[in-house]
């Protein structure tokens, strides 16, 4: 089999951040804004689907449809995860991107239960193929140095999302306003207008170097960049010379089987894979738990109307769009491992003592958002520090596939929270929601300690010395050298 030796890796990872990397970042992290504005709209939109002038759902169709989106996320994630690490990060962040464009587009245009329950599972397909595509894509184009924060910041922006559709609902499902079989359809329309305003940009971003490294396609990822570090020097700076040391072996292989996959997960990479699903299952029991019940416990324990629970949700919003913000950067300095471990304990105390107060009935609807602000805060850097950690702690030949499972795997035991929840508010006793509160504590508490015990730290280290490439490994039969 051929081998190449290639400097490309080490070149991308002492870049400077450049234009190209806020292009990248925009341009991809687009995704977590379109699921905030999906998931928050899904969870406002409930009662305006009920009405007969619109497509009068039962409540128990309500509930299926956010189930049916859920599932759609899962399968698009595993099926074009796996087609990401085949056919390359570029092709399918582009489909997936289209898919739920025109997905959206016909939901809005329902006209009956069937149609609009088709249309969310085939949407939640586009956004469950972005995360593994994106992710891979945003982890090989971005330096090492900033590989943390960009990434840890991209995840808070689905509260941006939350929030444009908070704000959107005060509007748009307001029958003084806008037509009641209207509004909701209007509102259906903003994620898929972002996504074709953000269109050229996408198509702008080239395939990752380090993909077409892998696949035989050495050629295609020096021109890319060289093109990165031509543009750099022409606006003069100096880039560092990266000798002959800093080169990975790279050899042709085919693409790894399901059982290679499965081998490679709960084998070799055991511990991490332990680590990835402790963190990925524990955040989203936390955030599924509280985010989908948050109106129910204004309106049943504070008595706040169903109209203004959204006002309550911008400052909801605003603590978990600022945590990732403004703590991002330490996860690139203090490391991921330090900061996963504090920042998922931290917000376990803070959950437990919110709880506390809760059945003391020492809380109003007020305090209460503002003690889920912090512990959304803290919390909401680990969540998305999660994403980041099974997207960089596995080989570049399976690191779609493994963000989807781990994904998919989130996602289906996080579904169970607000069941869960929906249940302990339903019982009207303080106490019971107070155990749900406390579970959810012991929860993150117990990511906590796995990402002490079992956390990587990968800060400012490339990600081929993270986790080396399947491609590098073996024998050669023959022997190759690109720069």
């Amino acid at each position: 089999m051929a081998r190449i030796r290639s400097t490309i890796p080490a070149r991308m990872d002492r870049l400077p951040w450049t234009t190209f990397h806020s292009r990248a970042v925009l341009a991809l992290g687009i995704t977590w804004v379109l699921d905030g504005i999906e998931i928050s709209l899904a969870a406002g939109l409930g009662g305006i689907l009920q009405h007969r002038e619109t497509l009068a759902l039962s409540v128990e169709t309500i509930g299926y449809s956010a189930a049916i989106y859920l599932a759609g996320e899962v399968v698009g994630a595993l099926y074009f995860g796996r087609l990401a690490d085949r056919l390359g990060r570029r092709r399918l962040f582009i489909a997936t991107l289209a898919l739920y464009l025109f997905a959206n587009g016909l939901t809005a245009a329902s006209f009956s239960t069937w149609f609009f329950l088709a249309t969310r599972f085939v949407a939640g397909m586009g956004i469950g193929g972005e995360y593994a595509a994106i992710h891979s894509a945003i982890d090989e184009l971005i330096p090492a140095q900033y590989r943390g924060r960009a990434d840890i910041a991209i995840g808070g922006t689905y509260w941006g999302g939350a929030m444009i559709a908070a704000g959107a609902q005060i509007f748009l499902l307001d029958p003084e306003i806008a037509p009641i079989d209207v509004g909701w359809r209007l509102g259906l329309l903003i994620g898929p207008l972002i996504g074709i305003a953000i269109w050229p940009l996408r198509t702008y971003i080239p395939e990752s170097p380090r993909w077409q490294l892998t696949h035989g396609r050495a050629d295609e990822a020096e021109r890319t960049v060289a093109r990165l570090e031509a543009d750099l020097r022409d606006r003069g700076h100096a880039l560092a010379e990266i000798g002959p040391e800093w080169a990975v072996e790279i050899r042709d292989r085919p693409d790894a089987s399901y059982a290679e996959v499965a081998r490679l997960l709960f084998g070799r990479y055991r511990d991490r894979s332990i680590l990835g699903a402790s963190l990925m299952i524990t955040q989203s029991f936390l955030y599924n738990a509280i985010f989908f019940t948050y109106a129910l416990i204004l309106t049943e324990f504070y008595a706040i109307s169903a109209s203004a629970v959204a006002y309550f949700m911008f400052p909801f919003a605003i603590g978990n769009l600022a945590g990732p913000l403004l703590l991002g950067r330490y996860f690139d300095t203090i490391g991921r491992r330090k900061l996963i471990a504090l920042s998922y304990g931290s917000s376990a105390v803070l959950l437990a003592l919110t709880g506390w107060l809760f059945n003391a009935e020492l809380l109003t609807a007020t305090t209460q958002t503002l003690m889920w602000c912090l512990v959304f805060f803290i919390a909401s850097a680990g969540a998305s520090a999660a994403y980041l950690t099974v997207s960089e702690i596995f080989p570049i030949e399976v690191r779609s596939q493994a963000i989807a499972i781990f994904f998919s795997i989130a996602q289906l035991c996080g579904a169970a929270a607000p069941a869960l929840f929906g249940v302990l508010i339903g019982s009207g006793e303080r106490f019971n929601l107070t155990l749900g509160y406390q579970l959810g504590a012991v929860l993150m508490f117990s990511g906590a300690v796995v990402a002490w015990k079992l956390g990587v730290d990968a800060e400012r280290r490339g990600l081929e010395e993270i986790a080396p490439p399947l491609s590098s490994e073996g024998e050669p039969d023959s022997d190759d050298t690109a720069d």
